[in-house]
Formats: C-alpha cells, sequence, structure tokens
C-alpha cells in the first residue's frame, strides 16, 4: 500500500510560513509523503490550508478554494481537507457550516494535533473542529520539513502583547510567549550541524522578546550568543517594533559580525495622530531617532518597513507626514498596503474610513516616491563588491539571462553572472555590482571568487537523495527535539 499525500498551501506572514513546515514535519512523521512538483488541483491525499486573517477578504479566498475542491473530493473517497491557522481560530465552527466537506479545523495554538484529527475525522466519518486557547506546544518542539537546506526560521517567541487598533493577530496568536534562551541556542546549533549557514530569528514582535522572562536586554544577548556559533554565518531577525528598539539591540547588531547590515522596522505611518489612533506606542521623532542611531552605528545598513495609507481619520497633511518619513529614513524598500477592515479590530469601527478612491491616490504617491528612492539607493550600490549568498528560486528570469541569483549581506537581491565554476544554493560568491534597478542589482562582470560551504553540501545532498518512501500513517505525533536532517527555508507584516 503507497504512502498518502499531501499538499500544505501558506498564506500570510512568515510565522505562518514557519508553522507550515511544522505541519509538513508532523504529516511527514505520521507517515504521508509529499505530493510531487506539479501534482494537479486536488490529486494529494490531504490539502491543508494554513490561512491569514490580516486581509479583509481572506474569508472569501478561503472558501473560493475550498469551493473548487468540493466536487474533486466528491469523486475521491478518502481524500481529506484540513483548515488551520489565524482564520480558522477566528472562524472556528463558521468553517464547517460553509463548507461541510473539511474534515479538520484546527487553530494556531494546536498545529501539533493535525495528524491526530486526521485519523479521528477519517475513522468517526464526521469533522473534527478543535480550537485550543492557549499554546499546547511551542512550535520548535515538533518535527519539521523545512524548504529550504540553507536557510532556516528560527522562532524565539509567538504572540504579542501589543494591541494596535488595526490588527487582529493578538486575538489569533495570543500573548508573548517566549523560548529559553538555551533552546534557541540548541536549535540553532542543530541547524548549523545540518548545513544551515544563515539563520532569521522569528517573532511577532521580535525584539521584545525577554519579556515573558523578565530580562529587557534578552534579545540582544541572544543575537550577541548567535555570534559565537561556529559555522553560523548570517542573523537576521523579523519584525521588530519601534517601541522596544533598544541601544543595546543597535550595538549588538553593529559588533556582532555574522547580525547582517539589514533592519526591517516597520512604521505603518508618520503621522503622530494617526499613530495614536493605531495605538502604536512611538511617534515620528522616535522613529527617525532610531533610524538615525542605526545608520550611525552601520551606515551601510538596508532599513525595509510596512507603511498602512488610509486608516481611519487619516488627512491629507497626516499623509504628507508619512511622505516626509520617507524622504528622511531613506528606505531601501517600504511593504505598503492600503487600508483595508478587519473583522474583530477597533479600527473596522472607527468614524472617518476613508473613500477607496482616496486611499487608491495616496497610495499611488507613496509607491512612486519609495519607486525613486529604491532605486536611487540601489545606484548608491554600483561598483561595490559583496558577498552574496547564492540562491534557488529568487531569479524567476535566471533560465534565460544565464545568470544565478542571491542575497547580499543587507538582503538586496542580487542577479549575477554564472561563474564557470560549479556553484550550488547555499555557495557564497563574490561580485561587482554594474547595474541597480528598484528592486535589484546586477553584476554582469565575471564573479570574482567561489566559495563552495557545507551549506551547498547540504542542498546537493538532499536533492541528490531519492525520496524515502514512508510507512502507512499512524496518526500519533512526535514530541521533541528535530531529528538531524537535511530539510529544505519580515512575523507579520502587521507589526
Amino acid at each position: 500500500m503507497s504512502a498518502k499525500t499531501y499538499e500544505v498551501r501558506t498564506y500570510g506572514c512568515q510565522m505562518n510560513v514557519h508553522d507550515s513546515e511544522r505541519l509538513s514535519g508532523l504529516l511527514e512523521d505520521a507517515g504521508y509523503v509529499r505530493a510531487p512538483e506539479g501534482t494537479g488541483e486536488g490529486e494529494a491525499d490531504v490539502v491543508v490550508f494554513n490561512t491569514c486573517a490580516v486581509r479583509e477578504n481572506a474569508d472569501n479566498r478561503l472558501y473560493g478554494n475550498l469551493g473548487r475542491l468540493a466536487p474533486v473530493k466528491a469523486e475521491r473517497p478518502g481524500m481529506q481537507i484540513a483548515v488551520g491557522g489565524c482564520l480558522a481560530q477566528k472562524d472556528r465552527d463558521t468553517i464547517v457550516k460553509k463548507a461541510p466537506w473539511v474534515d479538520v479545523v484546527f487553530g494556531t495554538h494546536n498545529i501539533g494535533k493535525l495528524p491526530v484529527l486526521l485519523e479521528r475525522a477519517r475513522i468517526r466519518e464526521e469533522a473534527q473542529v478543535e480550537i485550543a486557547e492557549s499554546l499546547e506546544a511551542f512550535p520548535s518542539t515538533l518535527p519539521t520539513r523545512r524548504e529550504s537546506a540553507y536557510a532556516a526560521w528560527v522562532s524565539i517567541s509567538v504572540g504579542c502583547n501589543n494591541t494596535c487598533t488595526f490588527c487582529i493577530v493578538p486575538a489569533l496568536r495570543g500573548k508573548e510567549k517566549d523560548r529559553r534562551p538555551g533552546d534557541i541556542l540548541a536549535e540553532v546549533e542543530a541547524l548549523v550541524d545540518e548545513g544551515v549557514s544563515e539563520i532569521t530569528l522569528l517573532g511577532q514582535n521580535v525584539n521584545a522578546y525577554g519579556s515573558d522572562i523578565g530580562d529587557r536586554e534578552a534579545f540582544s544577548k541572544l543575537l550577541r550568543a548567535c555570534g559565537s556559533v561556529a559555522g553560523l554565518e548570517r542573523v537576521r531577525f523579523t519584525s521588530p517594533h519601534p517601541r522596544d528598539f533598544t541601544d543595546d539591540v543597535i550595538a549588538a547588531m553593529a559588533e556582532t559580525p555574522n547580525v547582517m547590515p539589514q533592519l526591517h522596522m516597520p512604521l505603518q505611518s508618520g503621522s503622530n495622530a494617526v499613530l495614536k489612533a493605531m495605538r502604536r506606542s512611538y511617534r515620528q521623532d522616535r522613529y527617525l531617532g532610531i533610524i538615525e542611531k542605526v545608520r550611525a552605528a552601520m551606515p551601510d545598513a538596508a532599513i525595509t518597513t510596512d507603511i498602512i495609507v488610509g486608516f481611519p481619520g487619516e488627512t491629507d497633511e497626516d499623509f504628507e507626514e508619512t511622505l516626509h518619513v520617507v524622504r528622511e529614513a531613506r528606505f531601501a524598500q517600504a511593504f505598503t498596503f492600503q487600508y483595508s477592515k478587519r473583522p474583530g479590530t477597533p479600527a473596522a469601527d472607527m468614524d472617518g474610513q476613508i473613500p477607496k478612491q482616496d486611499v487608491q491616490a495616496r497610495y499611488e504617491r507613496l509607491v512612486a516616491l519609495q519607486e525613486e528612492i529604491s532605486w536611487a539607493e540601489n545606484k548608491k550600490q554600483v561598483g561595490r563588491t559583496f558577498e552574496i549568498l547564492v540562491a534557488e528560486g529568487e531569479g524567476r528570469k535566471d533560465g534565460a539571462t544565464h545568470r544565478l541569483s542571491g542575497r547580499a549581506p543587507d538582503n538586496r537581491l542580487v542577479h549575477f553572472t554564472r561563474p564557470e565554476e560549479p556553484v550550488r544554493p547555499g555557495d557564497v560568491v563574490e561580485v561587482e555590482i554594474t547595474y541597480a534597478a528598484p528592486h535589484h542589482l546586477l553584476a554582469e562582470g565575471p564573479t570574482r571568487g567561489v566559495r563552495q560551504t557545507r551549506a551547498g553540501d547540504a542542498w546537493e545532498q538532499r536533492n541528490a537523495a531519492p525520496p524515502t518512501p514512508q510507512g502507512v500513517m499512524l496518526g500519533l505525533p512526535t514530541v521533541g527535539a528535530p531529528a538531524p536532517a537535511p530539510a529544505p527555508a519580515s512575523a507579520c507584516g502587521c507589526d
């Protein structure tokens, strides 16, 4: 009897991406195998939707996808559909009422139950809805199937203690819970032993780490501790909150060689009045002060941000304040969003909801300004030499252009001429930047050097090994540190 196949469809932030790696690991640990690339709609035996509730139309998107699978499932006895993530935590029984062909609904706090719930639904022949109100097991204690052999997420906390009026995440993910530093470093060291060379520390509010364990400098200490892990070449983190961004973190970034000169610092608005309405707990001068300190400590740091346009009550003058901050901060890139109502958030019921056409006009002005700044900042990189971590799947046109792609230390995307010597994802090349576009850099000359790495070895080993058939699912997940095995790689943007 062949093993059952699975497919996980992920929506939303990096936290959901990380959770999906755990869901894949749980399913493989329980005997499923990943559906091959190119598997058609509904051909996997189990389809898991890991949902997001941040966008206004998240439920429409989910139910549309579920609707397309309904006739497929009707013709395939034994096929199962599971829905998890933030939307499942929020809607609970509503999902089964609207889509009674769904077999399992689980929340953000009990992802470890998925294999058991699938087995229970199969045996009982009825939908299983199980939503925990608090975290049952920290996700990093669960098995994993990582998407990258050379880069990995490492979750250091879950949940959020903030009360931003536009964000529903704290209600769905719960209060912040921190992992013990020793557990985090043990996971980092295990990943490096497997060949990982880049890790991204992940949290809904990553630099608030320590509030749950009573140490205000815990995050800077963690960054410095990562600097002592032999073989770990690059450390990143996402997403921080300006309220908790302290001088000791800036010093740790600047003084720890493997912490990359890159910072994603969500702004959301440049207007003090709007920030107050958003309940963001910092103001324009505080935000720009952080940027100034970071640039003083790391002059070449690339700083990116998130911005919401059209928050309820935002005036033309408020929007001009946002444009002012964008000009002053000179972000390498900005992830810009038009405000959309999140049911269950205070902002959804606020007066002063702005007409769509006004939001669109402001959005287009902001995008045009940021595009101009991004291009100007990228042009400053021309002539510089960078070490590029070769990536997999970053360059959509690499095949046609005979180039490879990867990330500079500051996380800028670089497309470079394919060197004559063999190079693999996870290896490092040295190149000189010859051209800048708003969203990427080009290195069109010959590669100056190629350094093969253990991360490249891990990628090669993983892609050379044929998939190992699994046994029949038992429906019993294991709990504990993930077993060492080659495996596949900005917290929620609402920060």
